[in-house]
């Protein structure tokens, strides 16, 4: 037992200068007299840790230049030491499961999670796993059933990068129509255009220009039978009770489709239709840290930081970078978006309840003692000193000064 004493805490709704008592990994009492140990905390800032719903850095520890990769076990050891640094007690790892070779392949998205599973008792924060699932890759079906029956249950995202990649070349992504409309407009292969669209993808999947376009032509044979293999996914992540999620919707009729096959959260909508259709609809929404951070998408998409604003973000997740979320919190701050307790907000509670996670994300008696503790001088970046994951601590820093 100890007590983090004279913090000024963010509760639920407010934030006041109080004395929080952790016992057995959770919140024991707040206001209460200090008990066991004391953590002189006075001038700094006691937060709910934050929960990562969707991360993809750690593919830069898998795979850290083009082409080269780094062993598995230091590549997750690394990430969830980067995890722990950054204030990040819970993390979904947006491992994609593709129909592409190389970093995105189903079998390596597999390998990776049965690492982390492995590795658990050596770790920090607590690992968990985004199933980042490409609709066209009916080859991950049986690793997606594997995953869901694991130990920390996965989330389930359903990614279409494939329709973006064949939308007609004069129809920008986020003014794409729902992929499965007779309205959505398709690129011809041949053209060279799709070199250049696809180049990157083929320098990621290993394959030549050529090569990685006939691998796309065969894929998009399956079109017609994705829908179908979409209901089964979705009913095999209903029936586990799995989060789930849709990606970079562009349409209310894509929220509505996917909504109806339990995917009640919005992930990186691009149109303020899409956003729109999921606050009517009850849905919960999440919009990347690094765009909010950086005072907008790098691809043209809705601005997060007025997202926030207008009330339709729910919650902010790291997305490529993990130091985004603690950056977003401070410029949303600083640009006086909304009040602190609410931003601090979107990077705990508001991820917490996407994913189902009733046990932490606030700072509340019960509640799992995820915390961090932050260095927050006024008009300076907050940075964070110490990180609790169940009352443990997975990470403490000693300032220079």
């Amino acid at each position: 037992m100890y007590t983090v004493q004279g913090a000024r805490v963010f509760l639920p709704g407010e934030i006041a200068e109080t004395d929080v008592t952790i016992a057995e990994g959770r919140i024991a009492e707040i206001g209460g007299p200090a008990q066991g140990a004391v953590i002189d905390a006075r001038g700094l800032f006691l937060a709910p840790a934050l929960v990562d719903l969707h991360g993809d850095a750690f593919e830069r520890q898998v795979m850290p230049r083009p082409g080269v990769y780094f062993p598995t076990e230091a590549a997750v050891i690394d990430t969830d030491r980067q995890l722990a640094a950054n204030g990040i007690a819970t993390a979904y790892h947006a491992i994609t499961l593709g129909w592409e070779p190389g970093l995105r392949d189903v079998d390596r998205g597999r390998a990776l999670m049965q690492a982390m599973r492995d590795l658990a008792p050596r770790l920090l924060v607590e690992n968990r796993v985004q199933l980042r699932w490409e609709t066209f890759a009916f080859e991950a079906q049986e690793t997606i059933a594997w995953a869901l029956a694991g130990p920390l249950l996965p989330s389930l995202a359903f990614n279409d990068h494939t329709s973006m990649t064949m939308r007609a070349y004069d129809v920008p992504i986020r003014d794409r129509a729902f992929e499965f409309s007779p309205d959505f407009a398709i690129a011809a292969l041949g053209d060279d255009r799709m070199k250049q669209r696809t180049a990157s993808k083929a320098h990621r999947a290993g394959l030549g220009e050529d090569a990685y376009i006939a691998l796309l032509d065969k894929v998009w044979n399956r079109r017609c039978d994705v829908p179908e293999v979409i209901a089964k996914v979705a009913a095999m992540g209903r029936a586990a009770g799995a989060p789930m999620l849709s990606h970079d919707d562009t349409r209310a009729e894509t929220r509505a489709w996917f909504r109806a096959h339990g995917a009640d959260v919005a992930e990186f909508p691009m149109v303020i239709e899409a956003a729109r259709a999921a606050r009517d609809n009850g849905d919960l929404i999440v919009f990347g840290a690094p765009n909010a951070a950086r005072g907008g998408s790098h691809i043209g998409s809705l601005s997060a930081a007025d997202m926030v604003e207008d009330g339709l973000c729910d919650a902010l997740a790291s997305d490529y970078f993990y130091p985004a979320m603690l950056a977003a919190v401070a410029r949303l701050d600083a640009d006086r978006r909304a009040d602190r307790s609410r931003l601090w907000s979107l990077v705990s509670a508001g991820p917490a309840q996407a994913m189902n996670l009733t046990d932490r994300g606030e700072i509340a008696p019960g509640r799992r003692a995820d915390l961090v503790l932050v260095d927050w001088p006024e008009g300076h970046a907050p940075a964070i000193l110490t990180t609790w994951v169940a009352g443990r601590p997975a990470y403490r820093a000693c300032p220079a000064g």
